[in-house]
């Protein structure tokens, strides 16, 4: 049978979150848009109330929750800042720390994880390089041993959270994947760190970082490391040595079921101020609804069927992941979320972006103004259309992968 029915717990935890971020959150995200900051007094109420390191165990200080619980708590962060940058900075922190939880050292993640926990750090992803995006098993940068560290050279771009990091927060960094072995390794030759960029004002000699002049999604900084002989300590190394892009990919799988629930959050918002919209926008002598016209009420039909299907589909990855990580049922593996995850970030995004394209569309000119913010949530959800966490035909690569077989999809 298919129960389609949250938990006591987690409807009362919806509630919460709905409940803070309506007071916190709602008022002011056009503001951290237009101002590019979210304000730090924020993160930390965040922190306060439990937003971050949801399904992270309590020991490691995170909330001892599952990834049902994050996604509905993402889904309302997008929803009460449709720019969906809150929203990111919220799925960052609870499926990367996730991952440090699982493969990281007791010393990362007791240095790392009840900062997270409590909004005081952050821990992210940097993967991307200049030369491509979802081609993590090229990864140039390069880690080499030396003694009791490993030294770190090249760049990462694209990188989310970087004036965060390195400005706002008392510490702060990523799973920075790096090549251990040899280029001809491809992914057998990664390793993953719990690098830190700043731990109470105290930054690695030899980083250099700058920020990104993106089009849209501006509260979250988006920005580029560099990497000139920078050291970390060998403790930081995330698991064994060369087997860091398995946790990667793990850490990625997990993440796309958060940004699948940003999307529709952000989506639900945008397909309610179509249809209020739509209803007291009048014209002619009759002064009748545009709702009255097929034109304008069967896309808004569309849209809501494809985000009913959507946000159905996105929560039943997040419950395959916590049928695999949190319930850890028998005969289940991380590969068995891959099809889930990637079909929802798939779903998820194709019809945010729809959604959002028929609010913009029933707007008219409205929606080409700041007042009506139809934009900034359009433009906020078109930075997963293109791109973050893989790609629209990355998703369709490994759907297909998954369901012909890996021996067939080259």
């Amino acid at each position: 049978m298919v129960d389609f029915e949250f938990t006591e717990d987690q409807k009362i935890f919806r509630e919460a979150v709905r409940e803070f971020l309506s007071k916190h959150l709602a008022p002011i995200w056009d503001k951290i848009d237009e101002e590019h900051r979210i304000p730090t007094d924020l993160i930390y109420r965040m922190g306060e109330q439990g937003f971050f390191g949801i399904p992270v165990p309590e020991e490691y200080g995170g909330q001892g929750g599952d990834f049902v619980s994050a996604a509905i708590a993402v889904e309302e962060v997008a929803y009460h800042d449709p720019s969906v940058a809150v929203a990111v900075y919220t799925l960052l922190n609870n499926a990367w720390p996730f991952i440090l939880s699982l493969y990281g050292t007791d010393e990362a993640k007791q240095t790392i994880l009840p900062l997270v926990g409590n909004g005081r750090g952050f821990f992210g992803i940097a993967s991307t390089e200049p030369h491509g995006g979802s081609d993590v098993a090229g990864t140039r940068t390069r880690a080499e041993r030396r003694g009791d560290k490993y030294v770190v050279n090249g760049e990462k771009i694209f990188i989310s959270g970087v004036r965060e990091v390195m400005e706002q927060l008392e510490l702060g960094g990523w799973y920075l994947i790096t090549r251990t072995g040899t280029p001809e390794s491809r992914h057998k030759g990664i390793s993953g760190f719990a690098f830190i960029g700043n731990n109470r004002g105290v930054k690695p000699e030899g980083l250099e970082y700058s920020i990104l002049n993106t089009i849209g999604r501006h509260g979250i900084s988006t920005g580029m490391l560099t990497f000139k002989d920078v050291e970390i300590p060998a403790n930081m190394l995330v698991g064994q040595e060369n087997r860091g892009f398995y946790y990667a990919m793990e850490g990625f799988t997990l993440a796309r079921i958060l940004v699948a629930a940003a999307n529709i959050g952000a989506a639900r918002w945008g397909l309610e101020q179509a249809i209020e919209w739509a209803r007291n926008r009048r014209m002619y002598a009759e002064e009748k609804p545009i709702s009255s016209f097929q034109g304008v009420s069967f896309p808004i039909a569309e849209a809501a069927m494809e985000l009913e299907a959507a946000r159905l589909l996105v929560y039943e990855a997040a419950w395959m992941a916590d049928r695999i990580y949190i319930k850890k049922e028998p005969g289940l593996k991380p590969k068995d979320l891959n099809f889930y995850s990637a079909s929802a970030k798939l779903k998820a995004v194709q019809t945010s972006f729809k959604v959002l394209s028929t609010a913009m569309m029933v707007f008219g000119a409205n929606s080409y103004v700041k007042e009506t913010n139809i934009a900034r949530s359009f433009i906020g959800a078109l930075s997963y259309y293109v791109g973050a966490e893989g790609a629209q035909n990355i998703m369709k690569y490994i759907i297909a992968r998954e369901i012909i077989g890996r021996e067939y999809v080259k």
